[in-house]
């Protein structure tokens, strides 16, 4: 009897320490369980943090002159992607259709142009482009195919300048400045042909569009060329003109927008990537006085 019952006694012990194994062993898978859910909770958590983290990329399009226009843009490309920004440059070889290309929303901004030209285009045109940021002057220079100096320049000679009122005042305020005629004093930066009070040696002046004078340079004594289209065509400012405006030139190349997004958060990012010292750098290593930054 004694041993029957320490044998029961052992049995049951032995049930009773398996149950418990087996409860523990429950335990820990549901444990386990519960950690993978935990860890997968967090994984969602973070996939969603790290999707917030992440810069909206916004693409701005800025119409521009290849030269130097479009080149000092593109230096920027690299360093505008690092800030969520897709800078897309787009060329133009004329004066106008970035300007109502910009105007009927087709472009963000344009970079091409100075103040008297952006004045005299919305006064013409009925548009209220803004100016947002001065970045560069590209000396006005005079040039020609048949003279190495300004003094051989004969009588009656046939001189070629944009026939736009800003430009064309531009070359005639140069060539005053230059002694070869006199203007008449109130005509202002915007002054025509037909504000020259004194054209003493008969000089025949030709008004042709800015982009087309330099293909036309061996056709006249002298021309009045525009610097992003001088060096176009390969011609050197601080080398190759005959004579060329000084660094106090008002003609501030600018990058305008319109008034519904001057202050949208991109076009502050480009206005502050232009005036940067890298930019600085950039025009005057490339460009080797030819263009002289201007920020303002």
């Amino acid at each position: 009897m004694r041993k029957t019952k320490l044998t029961s006694i052992i049995l049951l012990t032995l049930v009773l320490l398996l149950a418990a194994c087996g409860n523990q062993g429950g335990n820990t898978v549901n444990t386990g369980k519960n950690a993978n859910e935990a860890t997968g909770s967090n994984n969602a958590s973070n996939a969603d943090t790290g999707a917030t983290e992440e810069v909206e990329e916004v693409t701005i399009k800025v119409g521009a002159s290849p030269i130097p226009h479009a080149e000092i843009l593109n230096s920027l490309v690299p360093v505008l992607k690092e800030q969520g920004i897709n800078l897309e440059v787009i060329e133009f070889t004329d004066y106008v259709l970035p300007n109502t290309t910009l105007y009927e929303k087709e472009l963000d901004a344009n970079f091409f142009q100075h103040v008297p030209y952006l004045d005299q285009f919305n006064a013409d045109k009925g548009y209220d482009l803004v100016k947002v940021a001065g970045v560069h002057v590209e000396p006005f220079g005079v040039y020609s195919k048949s003279l190495t100096n300004i003094s051989e320049l004969k009588d009656g000679a046939k001189i070629a300048i944009p026939n736009d009122p800003s430009n064309g005042g531009r070359s005639l305020i140069l060539l005053a400045q230059n002694g070869l005629i006199e203007l008449d004093e109130n005509a202002g930066l915007e002054v025509t042909v037909s504000d020259i009070k004194n054209n003493p040696r008969g000089f025949e002046f030709v008004e042709l569009e800015a982009a087309t004078i330099p293909r036309v340079l061996d056709e006249v004594d002298i021309a009045a060329i525009n610097t992003n289209y001088a060096l176009e065509a390969g011609l050197n400012p601080v080398e190759d003109a005959l004579i060329i405006e000084d660094k106090n030139s008002p003609y501030v190349n600018i990058l305008v927008t319109r008034p519904d997004n001057q202050n949208d958060e991109a076009i502050v990012k480009l206005i502050k990537a232009l005036q940067s010292p890298e930019v600085e750098s950039f025009i005057n290593e490339t460009y080797k006085g030819a263009v002289v930054p201007a920020f303002d």
